[in-house]
């Protein structure tokens, strides 16, 4: 005999479909959110990458700056030096030079002239000096025209003084040193 069972089996009910818009601004939501989450991601990664980078360039000008603040000192310190050392070969060069020039002044000294005073300054001489003629005075200045060590003689003045009650010529010349 076959049983039949005609009482109601309780039968779960099938859920309800969700509807289709309401899944799709779901999904829209979320991959909205995936995607801005990983914007903010990214572009706060690359923020932080460039404030880095701007912090390493910051500290490398800060780097250069004090280089070029060495550089400079030493380029005034190597000026200094350039320049101490040009006046200290100036010197070395023209220290011989006023022994040169009273050398040329004694050879070319007549007798009957002395010379009493040499002042040199630059490229400029004057002398002071006595004579006992007119003539040894004028004689000694065309020697000094015709050295070759010197230009522009000019004979400023020539007088006569009483030196310890002997009359002698008293004279002042000023001529330039060729370099």
């Amino acid at each position: 005999m076959i049983k039949v069972n005609l009482l109601p089996v309780p039968r779960k009910k099938k859920p309800k479909p969700i509807p289709s818009v309401v899944m799709v601004s779901i999904l829209v939501t979320v991959v909205v959110a995936v995607i801005l989450a990983y914007l903010a991601f990214f572009y706060s990664s690359r923020l932080a990458d460039r404030k880095n980078q701007f912090d390493a360039n910051e500290r490398k000008i800060a780097e250069l700056k004090e280089m070029i603040k060495a550089v400079e000192d030493f380029e005034k310190r190597n000026k200094t030096f350039r320049e101490r050392n040009d006046i200290i070969e100036q010197l070395s060069r023209n220290k011989s030079l006023p022994v040169k020039i009273l050398d040329e002044f004694s050879a070319l000294l007549p007798s009957g002239v002395w010379l009493q005073n040499m002042t040199v300054a630059g490229g400029s001489v004057s002398l002071e000096g006595y004579a006992f003629t007119n003539n040894d005075i004028v004689s000694y200045v065309d020697q000094i025209k015709n050295s070759p060590l010197f230009t522009e003689v000019y004979l400023q003045e020539s007088k006569s003084v009483d030196v310890e009650k002997n009359p002698v010529y008293m004279f002042k010349l000023t001529c330039k040193v060729k370099v």
